[in-house]
Protein backbone atom coordinates (compact mmCIF):
# COMPACT_ATOMS: atom_id res chain seq x y z
CA UNK A 1 0.00 0.00 0.00
CA UNK A 2 1.22 3.45 -0.98
CA UNK A 3 -0.42 5.99 1.31
CA UNK A 4 -0.65 9.81 1.63
CA UNK A 5 0.19 12.30 4.34
CA UNK A 6 -3.13 14.07 4.88
CA UNK A 7 -4.52 11.42 7.27
CA UNK A 8 -1.28 9.64 8.18
CA UNK A 9 -2.70 6.95 10.52
CA UNK A 10 -6.23 6.50 9.24
CA UNK A 11 -5.17 6.01 5.63
CA UNK A 12 -3.00 3.06 6.67
CA UNK A 13 -5.65 1.48 8.87
CA UNK A 14 -8.38 1.59 6.24
CA UNK A 15 -6.26 -0.59 3.94
CA UNK A 16 -4.46 -2.70 6.54
CA UNK A 17 -7.48 -3.71 8.64
CA UNK A 18 -9.63 -5.40 5.95
CA UNK A 19 -6.61 -7.10 4.38
CA UNK A 20 -5.38 -8.34 7.75
CA UNK A 21 -8.83 -9.82 8.39
CA UNK A 22 -8.66 -11.88 5.21
CA UNK A 23 -5.06 -12.93 5.78
CA UNK A 24 -3.12 -10.68 3.42
CA UNK A 25 0.27 -9.51 4.76
CA UNK A 26 0.79 -5.82 3.98
CA UNK A 27 3.84 -3.76 3.02
CA UNK A 28 3.63 0.01 3.52
CA UNK A 29 5.24 2.80 1.56
CA UNK A 30 4.10 5.92 3.38
CA UNK A 31 4.42 9.53 2.28
CA UNK A 32 7.96 10.85 2.58
CA UNK A 33 6.89 13.77 4.77
CA UNK A 34 5.41 11.67 7.59
CA UNK A 35 7.94 8.88 8.30
CA UNK A 36 7.34 9.02 12.07
CA UNK A 37 3.66 8.24 11.54
CA UNK A 38 4.63 5.12 9.57
CA UNK A 39 7.01 4.03 12.31
CA UNK A 40 4.46 4.68 15.05
CA UNK A 41 1.80 2.65 13.24
CA UNK A 42 4.17 -0.30 12.87
CA UNK A 43 4.97 -0.20 16.58
CA UNK A 44 1.27 -0.14 17.45
CA UNK A 45 0.55 -3.12 15.19
CA UNK A 46 3.39 -5.12 16.79
CA UNK A 47 2.23 -4.14 20.29
CA UNK A 48 -1.29 -5.29 19.41
CA UNK A 49 0.09 -8.78 18.81
CA UNK A 50 -0.43 -9.33 15.11
CA UNK A 51 1.62 -12.22 13.69
CA UNK A 52 5.15 -11.48 12.57
CA UNK A 53 5.19 -10.45 8.93
CA UNK A 54 1.55 -9.32 8.84
CA UNK A 55 2.67 -5.70 8.51
CA UNK A 56 5.98 -4.15 7.52
CA UNK A 57 6.87 -0.51 7.02
CA UNK A 58 9.36 0.11 4.21
CA UNK A 59 11.50 3.24 4.12
CA UNK A 60 11.82 3.27 0.35
CA UNK A 61 11.84 5.95 -2.31
CA UNK A 62 9.06 6.38 -4.82
CA UNK A 63 11.43 5.06 -7.48
CA UNK A 64 11.69 1.79 -5.55
CA UNK A 65 7.93 1.29 -5.50
CA UNK A 66 8.09 -0.22 -9.00
CA UNK A 67 10.63 -2.79 -7.83
CA UNK A 68 8.33 -3.85 -4.99
CA UNK A 69 5.30 -4.14 -7.31
CA UNK A 70 7.32 -6.27 -9.72
CA UNK A 71 8.45 -8.68 -6.97
CA UNK A 72 6.78 -12.07 -7.47
CA UNK A 73 5.84 -12.25 -3.78
CA UNK A 74 3.67 -9.13 -4.10
CA UNK A 75 0.17 -9.88 -5.40
CA UNK A 76 -1.40 -6.42 -5.52
CA UNK A 77 -1.01 -2.72 -4.82
CA UNK A 78 -3.37 -0.19 -3.25
CA UNK A 79 -2.62 3.51 -3.67
CA UNK A 80 -4.18 6.66 -2.30
CA UNK A 81 -2.62 9.75 -3.81
CA UNK A 82 -2.45 12.06 -6.77
CA UNK A 83 -3.74 11.35 -10.25
CA UNK A 84 -0.18 11.28 -11.56
CA UNK A 85 0.92 8.77 -8.91
CA UNK A 86 -2.08 6.61 -9.76
CA UNK A 87 -1.15 6.54 -13.44
CA UNK A 88 2.40 5.42 -12.64
CA UNK A 89 1.36 2.73 -10.15
CA UNK A 90 -1.46 1.41 -12.35
CA UNK A 91 0.92 1.15 -15.31
CA UNK A 92 3.46 -0.81 -13.28
CA UNK A 93 0.78 -3.07 -11.82
CA UNK A 94 -0.64 -3.75 -15.26
CA UNK A 95 2.77 -4.50 -16.72
CA UNK A 96 3.29 -7.11 -14.00
CA UNK A 97 -0.30 -8.47 -14.10
CA UNK A 98 -1.00 -7.39 -10.52
CA UNK A 99 -4.34 -6.44 -9.00
CA UNK A 100 -4.57 -2.74 -8.11
CA UNK A 101 -6.92 -0.25 -6.52
CA UNK A 102 -6.58 3.52 -6.76
CA UNK A 103 -8.15 6.26 -4.67
CA UNK A 104 -7.08 9.53 -6.29
CA UNK A 105 -8.19 13.14 -6.36
CA UNK A 106 -11.59 14.73 -6.53
CA UNK A 107 -13.34 17.94 -7.47
CA UNK A 108 -16.50 17.15 -5.59
CA UNK A 109 -19.73 19.05 -6.31
CA UNK A 110 -21.96 20.55 -3.61
CA UNK A 111 -25.36 21.04 -5.26
CA UNK A 112 -27.90 23.43 -3.72
CA UNK A 113 -31.42 22.99 -5.12
CA UNK A 114 -34.16 25.61 -5.09
CA UNK A 115 -35.87 24.21 -1.99
CA UNK A 116 -32.69 23.58 0.03
CA UNK A 117 -32.68 24.51 3.71
CA UNK A 118 -29.94 27.15 3.82
CA UNK A 119 -29.86 27.21 7.61
CA UNK A 120 -28.81 23.55 7.53
CA UNK A 121 -26.15 24.29 4.93
CA UNK A 122 -24.80 27.11 7.06
CA UNK A 123 -23.99 24.60 9.82
CA UNK A 124 -21.59 22.63 7.68
CA UNK A 125 -20.47 24.88 4.83
CA UNK A 126 -17.16 25.80 6.46
CA UNK A 127 -16.21 22.21 7.27
CA UNK A 128 -17.35 20.97 3.88
CA UNK A 129 -14.56 22.95 2.24
CA UNK A 130 -12.05 23.93 4.92
CA UNK A 131 -11.70 20.77 7.03
CA UNK A 132 -8.02 19.76 7.23
CA UNK A 133 -7.18 23.09 5.53
CA UNK A 134 -9.10 21.93 2.49
CA UNK A 135 -6.59 19.13 1.90
CA UNK A 136 -9.15 16.35 1.57
CA UNK A 137 -9.94 14.50 -1.64
CA UNK A 138 -13.65 14.43 -0.73
CA UNK A 139 -13.91 18.11 0.20
CA UNK A 140 -16.71 20.01 -1.49
CA UNK A 141 -14.73 22.01 -4.03
CA UNK A 142 -17.43 23.12 -6.50
CA UNK A 143 -20.55 24.75 -5.03
CA UNK A 144 -23.22 24.51 -7.73
CA UNK A 145 -26.25 26.64 -6.83
CA UNK A 146 -29.51 27.29 -8.62
CA UNK A 147 -30.41 30.89 -9.41
CA UNK A 148 -32.79 31.27 -6.48
CA UNK A 149 -30.15 30.70 -3.78
CA UNK A 150 -26.95 31.79 -5.50
CA UNK A 151 -26.46 35.24 -3.93
CA UNK A 152 -27.30 34.00 -0.44
CA UNK A 153 -24.98 31.00 -0.81
CA UNK A 154 -22.16 33.25 -1.99
CA UNK A 155 -22.69 35.50 1.02
CA UNK A 156 -22.72 32.47 3.36
CA UNK A 157 -19.53 31.12 1.86
CA UNK A 158 -17.80 34.49 2.24
CA UNK A 159 -18.96 34.72 5.85
CA UNK A 160 -17.68 31.23 6.63
CA UNK A 161 -14.30 31.89 5.02
CA UNK A 162 -13.93 35.27 6.74
CA UNK A 163 -14.56 33.72 10.17
CA UNK A 164 -11.58 31.35 10.17
CA UNK A 165 -8.45 32.06 12.15
CA UNK A 166 -5.20 31.09 10.48
CA UNK A 167 -2.31 30.08 12.67
CA UNK A 168 -0.24 27.47 14.43
CA UNK A 169 -2.07 24.12 14.32
CA UNK A 170 -0.93 23.41 17.89
CA UNK A 171 -2.95 26.37 19.22
CA UNK A 172 -6.57 25.79 20.21
CA UNK A 173 -7.54 29.18 18.77
CA UNK A 174 -6.48 28.16 15.25
CA UNK A 175 -9.33 27.09 12.98
CA UNK A 176 -7.40 27.00 9.70
CA UNK A 177 -3.96 25.40 9.84
CA UNK A 178 -1.19 25.73 7.24
CA UNK A 179 -0.95 23.63 4.12
CA UNK A 180 1.32 20.60 4.11
CA UNK A 181 4.33 22.51 2.77
CA UNK A 182 5.49 25.82 1.34
CA UNK A 183 5.63 24.12 -2.06
CA UNK A 184 1.96 23.15 -1.76
CA UNK A 185 1.17 26.79 -0.99
CA UNK A 186 3.11 28.00 -4.01
CA UNK A 187 1.38 25.52 -6.31
CA UNK A 188 -2.10 26.43 -5.03
CA UNK A 189 -1.38 30.16 -5.30
CA UNK A 190 -0.26 29.65 -8.88
CA UNK A 191 -3.47 27.77 -9.67
CA UNK A 192 -5.54 30.65 -8.29
CA UNK A 193 -3.54 33.25 -10.24
CA UNK A 194 -3.90 31.24 -13.45
CA UNK A 195 -7.66 30.92 -12.89
CA UNK A 196 -8.02 34.71 -12.51
CA UNK A 197 -5.75 35.39 -15.49
CA UNK A 198 -8.06 33.20 -17.55
CA UNK A 199 -11.19 35.11 -16.59
CA UNK A 200 -12.32 33.88 -13.17
CA UNK A 201 -13.46 36.45 -10.60
CA UNK A 202 -11.69 36.64 -7.25
CA UNK A 203 -14.82 37.01 -5.12
CA UNK A 204 -13.01 36.64 -1.79
CA UNK A 205 -9.39 36.50 -0.64
CA UNK A 206 -6.10 37.71 -2.02
CA UNK A 207 -3.77 36.76 -4.85
CA UNK A 208 -0.79 37.98 -2.82
CA UNK A 209 -0.95 35.26 -0.13
CA UNK A 210 1.51 37.14 2.09
CA UNK A 211 1.00 35.05 5.23
CA UNK A 212 4.21 33.38 6.47
CA UNK A 213 5.32 29.82 5.72
CA UNK A 214 2.54 27.56 4.41
CA UNK A 215 -0.42 29.60 5.71
CA UNK A 216 -2.95 30.10 2.92
CA UNK A 217 -5.76 32.61 3.18
CA UNK A 218 -9.10 31.22 1.93
CA UNK A 219 -10.15 32.15 -1.60
CA UNK A 220 -13.49 32.08 -3.42
CA UNK A 221 -13.59 32.02 -7.23
CA UNK A 222 -16.64 32.73 -9.38
CA UNK A 223 -17.35 33.01 -13.12
CA UNK A 224 -15.16 30.04 -14.06
CA UNK A 225 -15.89 29.06 -17.64
CA UNK A 226 -15.13 25.77 -19.37
CA UNK A 227 -12.34 27.51 -21.29
CA UNK A 228 -10.57 28.25 -18.01
CA UNK A 229 -8.02 25.55 -17.03
CA UNK A 230 -9.36 25.82 -13.46
CA UNK A 231 -12.67 24.32 -14.59
CA UNK A 232 -11.22 20.80 -14.67
CA UNK A 233 -8.57 21.11 -11.96
CA UNK A 234 -8.57 19.98 -8.34
CA UNK A 235 -7.70 22.74 -5.85
CA UNK A 236 -6.16 20.96 -2.87
CA UNK A 237 -6.52 23.62 -0.23
CA UNK A 238 -8.90 26.35 1.04
CA UNK A 239 -10.20 27.47 -2.35
CA UNK A 240 -13.92 27.37 -3.06
CA UNK A 241 -15.51 27.63 -6.50
CA UNK A 242 -19.13 28.68 -6.79
CA UNK A 243 -21.23 28.30 -9.93
CA UNK A 244 -24.65 29.78 -10.77
CA UNK A 245 -27.01 27.52 -12.75
CA UNK A 246 -30.62 28.09 -13.89
CA UNK A 247 -32.10 24.81 -12.63
CA UNK A 248 -31.34 21.37 -11.25
CA UNK A 249 -30.90 19.79 -14.69
CA UNK A 250 -28.11 22.26 -15.36
CA UNK A 251 -26.68 21.55 -11.91
CA UNK A 252 -26.47 17.83 -12.67
CA UNK A 253 -24.84 18.45 -16.04
CA UNK A 254 -22.26 20.77 -14.52
CA UNK A 255 -21.53 18.39 -11.64
CA UNK A 256 -20.89 15.55 -14.09
CA UNK A 257 -18.77 17.71 -16.40
CA UNK A 258 -15.61 16.79 -14.53
CA UNK A 259 -12.60 14.54 -14.98
CA UNK A 260 -13.19 13.37 -11.41
CA UNK A 261 -15.92 11.37 -9.72
CA UNK A 262 -15.18 10.68 -6.08
CA UNK A 263 -17.89 12.10 -3.85
CA UNK A 264 -20.54 14.80 -3.70
CA UNK A 265 -23.26 16.55 -1.74
CA UNK A 266 -26.87 17.40 -2.65
CA UNK A 267 -29.07 19.66 -0.51
CA UNK A 268 -32.82 19.81 -1.17
CA UNK A 269 -36.01 20.36 0.80
CA UNK A 270 -37.31 16.94 -0.12
CA UNK A 271 -34.82 14.23 0.89
CA UNK A 272 -36.47 11.83 -1.53
CA UNK A 273 -36.10 14.17 -4.49
CA UNK A 274 -32.57 15.17 -3.48
CA UNK A 275 -31.74 11.46 -3.43
CA UNK A 276 -33.06 11.14 -6.99
CA UNK A 277 -30.73 13.96 -8.01
CA UNK A 278 -27.84 12.30 -6.15
CA UNK A 279 -28.41 9.07 -8.08
CA UNK A 280 -27.72 10.94 -11.32
CA UNK A 281 -24.25 12.09 -10.27
CA UNK A 282 -21.22 10.26 -11.65
CA UNK A 283 -19.44 9.69 -8.35
CA UNK A 284 -18.51 6.91 -5.96
CA UNK A 285 -20.66 8.33 -3.15
CA UNK A 286 -23.06 11.19 -2.43
CA UNK A 287 -24.27 12.68 0.83
CA UNK A 288 -27.82 14.04 0.80
CA UNK A 289 -28.60 16.94 3.14
CA UNK A 290 -25.36 16.32 5.02
CA UNK A 291 -21.63 16.32 4.61
CA UNK A 292 -19.59 13.32 5.69
CA UNK A 293 -16.42 11.37 5.21
CA UNK A 294 -16.13 7.60 5.34
CA UNK A 295 -17.47 4.83 7.54
CA UNK A 296 -15.93 1.35 7.90
CA UNK A 297 -19.09 -0.42 6.80
CA UNK A 298 -19.59 1.64 3.63
CA UNK A 299 -17.54 1.08 0.46
CA UNK A 300 -15.44 4.05 -0.61
CA UNK A 301 -13.88 4.88 -3.97
CA UNK A 302 -14.41 6.73 -7.20
CA UNK A 303 -14.83 6.66 -10.95
CA UNK A 304 -13.19 8.50 -13.84
CA UNK A 305 -9.81 10.01 -12.85
CA UNK A 306 -10.67 9.54 -9.19
CA UNK A 307 -9.57 5.93 -9.51
CA UNK A 308 -11.11 2.48 -9.36
CA UNK A 309 -11.73 -0.27 -6.84
CA UNK A 310 -13.22 0.15 -3.40
CA UNK A 311 -11.92 0.42 0.14
CA UNK A 312 -13.92 -0.38 3.29
CA UNK A 313 -17.15 -2.32 3.54
CA UNK A 314 -17.65 -5.77 2.02
CA UNK A 315 -16.28 -4.63 -1.35
CA UNK A 316 -13.12 -3.34 0.32
CA UNK A 317 -12.56 -6.61 2.13
CA UNK A 318 -12.86 -8.49 -1.17
CA UNK A 319 -10.62 -6.19 -3.25
CA UNK A 320 -7.52 -8.35 -2.86
CA UNK A 321 -9.22 -11.71 -2.34
CA UNK A 322 -9.29 -14.45 -4.95
CA UNK A 323 -12.89 -15.49 -5.61
CA UNK A 324 -12.04 -19.12 -6.18
CA UNK A 325 -14.66 -21.51 -7.56
CA UNK A 326 -14.39 -25.15 -6.38
CA UNK A 327 -16.73 -27.77 -7.86
CA UNK A 328 -16.71 -31.14 -6.07
CA UNK A 329 -18.39 -34.26 -7.44
CA UNK A 330 -19.42 -36.96 -4.97
CA UNK A 331 -20.84 -39.54 -7.41
CA UNK A 332 -19.13 -41.50 -10.22
CA UNK A 333 -18.88 -39.66 -13.52
CA UNK A 334 -21.65 -40.50 -15.99
CA UNK A 335 -20.61 -39.38 -19.46
CA UNK A 336 -24.21 -39.56 -20.65
CA UNK A 337 -25.07 -36.66 -18.34
CA UNK A 338 -24.58 -33.08 -19.44
CA UNK A 339 -21.20 -31.62 -18.42
CA UNK A 340 -19.98 -35.00 -17.23
CA UNK A 341 -22.63 -35.27 -14.54
CA UNK A 342 -21.76 -32.05 -12.70
CA UNK A 343 -25.25 -30.66 -13.00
Amino acid sequence: MVEPWNFPYYQIMRVFAPNFMVGNPMLLKHASNCPMAAEAFEKIVIAAGVPEGAFANLYITYDQVNQIIADKRVQGVALTGSERAGQLVAAEAGKNMKQSSLELGGSDPFIVLDDANLSEIKKIISGARLFNAGQVCTSSKRFIVTEKNYEQMLAMLKEAFAAVKLGDPMLSTTTLAPLSSSKAKQNLAQQVRAAVENGATLAFGSLAQNKPAALFEPVILTNITKENPAFYQEFFGPVGQIYRVPDEAAAIRLANDSHYGLSGVVFGGSPEHATEVASQLETGSVFVNSFGGTLPELPFGGVKNSGYGRELGRFGIETFVNKETIVTKHNPINLDDAFGGFV
